[in-house]
């Protein structure tokens, strides 16, 4: 078993992608311990994770350089793209909603108005919102 791909222009390639990928990772760790709020905290994993996640997952693929292992990569970096968002927006929504605190320094809370104290369902009537034109 060989430990390089044989190009030393590939090794370089691949382990700028892993390294890459490992720091967003870190940071991502990082803000998930060190943000004061459930939502930053979320926005911390989700981003820098999936794009660290990511950015390993393509070091494999140049790395493998096969079509079977490229693919299976480049699937699991679509999913990464495509699930991560749509669930922190979900988690985000639903802590929202059961009255998680935000965070004393956040400046606007754009959702005050769509969401009742008393209950984690939208108010009604603020479904549809007004163009003010």
């Amino acid at each position: 078993m060989t430990t390089s791909t044989g190009h030393p222009i590939l090794d370089i390639i691949v382990v700028a992608l892993a390294l890459t990928g490992a720091f967003f990772m870190i940071v991502a760790s990082v803000g998930v311990l060190r943000l004061p709020d459930l939502l930053l905290r979320m926005h911390a994993a989700t981003k820098a994770g999936a794009l660290g996640t990511g950015l390993v997952l393509v070091a494999v693929a140049v790395y493998f350089g096969e079509v079977g292992m490229t693919t299976r990569a480049l699937a699991g970096v679509a999913f990464l793209i495509l699930t991560a968002p749509v669930a922190a927006h979900v988690i985000g929504r639903a802590s929202y909603a059961s009255g998680v605190k935000l965070w004393k320094e956040t400046r606007r809370d754009e959702l005050a108005e769509y969401y009742s104290t008393h209950s984690p369902t939208l108010v009604p009537g603020s479904e549809v919102r007004q163009d003010p034109s």
